[in-house]
C-alpha cells in the first residue's frame, strides 16, 4: 500500500486537485494506494473540501483544533502510517506538499526505487519553474556549509526537499516506544532533521529527480530564510555520522 501524506493549511484552492492528480498518476501505475491529509486548523474552506473527497476517494482525515506547524503535522502523518500500515516491511508513505510545489507525477520514480529495495528515496530538484521564494538559494548553499560533515549518513542533494517516500519499516523503528516529538525544527529545516532522524534505520537511501512549480503555487509562500538558517545550526552536532549507501536515480 502506498500512503499519500499531504500537511495542509489554508490550501482550499489546491488541495482537492491535488489529490485528483494524485489519484490519476497512481492509478495509470497500477498501485494500491490510499491519501492521508492532516488539516493543520484551517481557517479556509480546506475542511469542507476534504469532506467532499472522502465520498470519492481512498481518503482519511486528520486535523488539529490549533496549528501546530508544518513538522509537526508530517509526524501525525507518519505516526497515523506506521500504525496502520498492515506490511511495514513492502508498505511505504509519500510526503507531499498541498500547493502543487511538487508534480503528483515525479511520485513514480521515487516508487519504483522504494520497489527496487530502497528504504528512504528523497527527491532532488532537476528543474524549476517560477520564481522560487526569496533566500532560496542562499538557504540551500548555505545548508551545504553549515551541515557540512554532518550529512554523511545520507548525502543526499537536496536534504531541504519535502517530497520523498519512505519504507514504513523504517518508520516503525524509528518511532518505536517515542513518547516525545521526533522533529524539533519546523519548516525546511525539518526535512533535514527527519532524514536525519530516519537514515540510522534504513539500508539504503536513493534519490530521484523533480521538478519544482512555483509557478502553480496559489498562496504566498511560507518559506521564512532566516528561521531556517538558525533552525539549521541548531542541528550541527544532533544528526548522524556513518554513511549507507545512497544510489542516484
Amino acid at each position: 500500500m502506498i500512503y499519500v501524506c499531504i500537511p495542509t493549511h489554508n490550501e482550499a484552492a489546491t488541495v482537492g486537485v491535488l489529490m485528483w492528480k494524485v489519484r490519476k498518476v497512481l492509478g495509470e501505475f497500477d498501485r494500491p494506494f490510499t491519501l492521508v491529509v492532516h488539516d493543520d486548523a484551517s481557517t479556509d474552506d480546506t475542511a469542507q473540501v476534504l469532506a467532499r473527497y472522502k465520498r470519492t476517494l481512498p481518503l482519511t482525515v486528520l486535523h488539529s483544533k490549533e496549528r501546530i506547524g508544518y513538522a509537526r503535522s508530517v509526524e501525525a502523518l507518519l505516526r497515523h502510517v506506521q500504525a496502520e500500515a498492515p506490511y511495514p516491511k513492502r508498505d511505504c508513505a509519500v510526503v507531499m506538499q498541498a500547493d502543487f510545489t511538487e508534480d503528483p507525477q515525479d511520485m513514480v520514480p521515487l516508487l519504483k526505487l522504494i520497489e527496487g529495495g530502497a528504504d528512504i528515496v528523497a527527491g532532488c530538484v532537476a528543474g524549476i519553474a517560477g520564481p522560487p521564494p526569496k533566500g532560496t538559494k542562499l538557504v540551500r548553499w548555505a545548508t551545504g556549509t553549515l551541515l557540512k560533515g554532518v550529512l554523511g549518513r545520507a548525502p543526499v542533494s537536496d536534504p531541504l526537499g519535502g517530497l520523498r517516500a519512505y519504507r514504513v519499516i523504517v518508520l516503525k523503528k524509528a518511532l518505536r516506544d517515542r513518547a516525545e516529538p521526533l522533529l524539533t525544527t519546523d519548516g525546511w529545516a525539518a526535512n533535514v532533521e527527519l532524514l536525519g532522524k530516519l537514515a540510522p534505520h534504513a539500508r539504503r537511501i536513493a534519490e530521484a529527480p523533480l521538478q519544482l512549480r512555483y509557478d502553480l503555487q496559489m498562496r504566498p509562500t511560507r518559506f521564512r530564510p532566516v528561521r531556517t538558517l538558525l533552525s539549521l545550526a541548531r542541528l550541527r552536532g544532533s544528526l548522524w555520522e556513518a554513511p549507507p549507501s545512497v544510489e542516484p536515480a
